[in-house]
């Protein structure tokens, strides 16, 4: 996936340091029975603190994409697909993503 303009104005190079104070533009979470509740009551709010801009939740078992963009301190849906779409969505500058690939690995 290849980031879209504004990421990169951000981190126009890696730093040399091991270490990144910056945080990410973009997380991505596998949800399972196991960790969903967690992922969404309690890392959400603390990528929202450090300003992540948008988090994908992915859900295998239910075969969705939730996409949730950053506005103000709270995430907005943006987007919510399921099986077999085909996506394209923020913050990439991609080819579309055929959701059905996720599942079948």
């Amino acid at each position: 996936m290849v980031p879209s303009t504004a990421v990169r104005e951000r981190m126009p190079a890696l730093p040399k340091s091991s270490a990144l104070e910056l945080a990410p533009d973009w997380v991505r979470e596998v949800l399972s029975p196991s960790t969903a509740s967690i992922d969404r009551t309690e890392k959400l709010p603390v990528y929202a603190r450090e300003r992540v801009g948008h988090v994908w939740l992915v859900h295998p078992l239910l075969q969705t994409l939730d996409v949730l963009r950053l506005d103000g301190a709270k995430y907005r849906l943006i987007g919510a697909w399921r099986a077999e779409a085909v996506v394209q969505c923020e913050p990439f500058e991609a080819p579309p993503i055929r959701l059905a690939d996720l599942w079948s690995g």
